[in-house]
This record gives C-alpha cells, sequence and structure tokens, in this order.
C-alpha cells in the first residue's frame, strides 16, 4: 500500500472520529432540551417559544452526522477492502483444484460484481453526485491545500475515482477553458441541499469552516461568527483567514450551502 493510500485512510479515520464527537456534542444538547421538556412541558405552549423547532433541528443535525458517518465508513470499508492482501499466506494455501482454476477464468475484470451492500451503497451516494456541484481539493502540496467549487461529470465505480469539471479556472491557469481532473474521494466535499436548509448541519460560532469567498469559486478557512438561525436567514456571517482590510478582518455573509467542515489537516 503506497504512502498516498495510508494518508488517505488516516484522514478518513480523523474525519470519522470527528464526526462521531460531533454527535456526542449533539447528542448532550438533544438530552438537556428532552430534561427540560419533561420538567416544564408547559413552556411549549408560551407565544415565541422555539423549544420543538430546536429539538427538530436538532434531530436533523444529528441524522446528517448520522449519515455523513455512513458515507465516510463505507468509504473507509472499500480503501481497505482494497488494500488488504488477498488470499491465505503461502504455508496456509492449498493446491486450487479444477474448480478453483474455473472461478479464476470467471474473475471478473471488474471488481463490482462482489461488492458488499455497503459497497453498493456507498457507490451509489457517489454516483448521484453526477452533474452536481462539489468543493474538491484538486492540487496538494508541502505548504498548502487548494479547493474550488467543481462540477461531478462521473464516478468510476472500478478505479473509485470522481471525474469533475473546474469551469471557471483562474486566470492564471495554463491555458483557457474548462478543466478536467480526477479525484479521489478524500478530495471530494458535498456542499448542502440548498433547497432543504432545515436538514443541513449547522456550524457554531466560533468554528472554523471551509468556505466559499463571495465573488469567487474558491474555498478558503474561515470562522463562523454567526450562524443562520442567529441571523434568521439563510447565510453564515464569516470571517476569512488572511482577509485583512485596514488592519482587521472583515466580516461576509456566505450562503449556507457553500460552507463544509474545514477538512482534518488543512494548510492554507
Amino acid at each position: 500500500m503506497s504512502s498516498p493510500d495510508i494518508a488517505s485512510i488516516l484522514e478518513n479515520s480523523r474525519e470519522l472520529d470527528r464526526l462521531r464527537k460531533e454527535q456526542e456534542d449533539v447528542l448532550v444538547e438533544i438530552n438537556k432540551l428532552h430534561k427540560k421538556l419533561q420538567a416544564t412541558p408547559e413552556v411549549v405552549e408560551k407565544p415565541g417559544d422555539s423549544s420543538l423547532a430546536r429539538l427538530k433541528a436538532m434531530y436533523i443535525q444529528a441524522k446528517d452526522l448520522s449519515e455523513r458517518e455512513v458515507t465516510i465508513s463505507n468509504l473507509l470499508i472499500s480503501q481497505l477492502d482494497t488494500s488488504l492482501p488477498s488470499g491465505l499466506p503461502r504455508q496456509q494455501r492449498r493446491k486450487m483444484d479444477g474448480n478453483d482454476q474455473k472461478r479464476k477464468r470467471m474473475k471478473s475484470d471488474s471488481d463490482i460484481s462482489r461488492l458488499s451492500p455497503s459497497m453498493w451503497s456507498y457507490i451509489e451516494a457517489c454516483v448521484s453526485f453526477k452533474d452536481e456541484q462539489v468543493a474538491a481539493r484538486v492540487t496538494s502540496d508541502a505548504e498548502k491545500d487548494e479547493w474550488f467549487v467543481v462540477k461531478v461529470i462521473n464516478f468510476d465505480e472500478k478505479t473509485k475515482e470522481f471525474e469533475v469539471l473546474d469551469e471557471e479556472p483562474g486566470d492564471d491557469e495554463e491555458g483557457s477553458g474548462q478543466k478536467k481532473y480526477k479525484l479521489p474521494a478524500s478530495c471530494i466535499i458535498p456542499f448542502p441541499k440548498r433547497n432543504d436548509p432545515l436538514s443541513t448541519q449547522e456550524f457554531p460560532a466560533g468554528r472554523n469552516v471551509l468556505a466559499v469567498y463571495p465573488g469567487t469559486t474558491a474555498l478558503y478557512k474561515a470562522t463562523v461568527i454567526s450562524t443562520p438561525r442567529k441571523r434568521k436567514s439563510d447565510e453564515y456571517l464569516l470571517e476569512f483567514d488572511d482577509d485583512e482590510e485596514d488592519g482587521a478582518l472583515p466580516q461576509r455573509t456566505v450562503p449556507f450551502h457553500k460552507v463544509v467542515p474545514l477538512p482534518e489537516g488543512h494548510r492554507q
């Protein structure tokens, strides 16, 4: 197994750990609200009380985190399946009989036919991103990661890679026109559904995120100043790193569907 493969597995493992910790935090808040409602159920009848709406939002957030955990878990299963050595150690192997030889000849060029149900679910999820915009890490070097908004053209079920299109490459790109990339799933982050804000995970104030800088298709690290719920809108108020103006960081609004979790170990 190559170093990039190991690095990808470790990165996804850290993301899985982060998701589980975030789920624990959400469950703690849900339990707190449960206790409050059990102690004073009449509070929901007061004008302007938002207890039930908050409870619904937290359940939706927990569901979203759980689904993300399933996706990452399935990805890790796939990565480990393809990385583990096949067969038994030499001293434990038995001679293949005629049936074994026949099965070997019948083996398909693709491993898709023998995927587990969980792997099928993962592939179906990846295929569903076709024609959608996602955040993608198209380059990575020792100093920084570069993330851009791209469109998914295809998902290769054999190589487990996404083919994506950068529809608006920068002026400094070689040549002109749109650029295509083939990227592993570890370099892809789906955006929240813009038509379903209530089912979207909301990042609390103070959380570091990755967000599309206004007027561009590039994503940068930012800090949440205020959430859509607090602002009573569909936008976050963010401060982008290294976005200094007149000695201070300006606060910029970004739609919720252009904000995603900050990847573990992000370099900028």
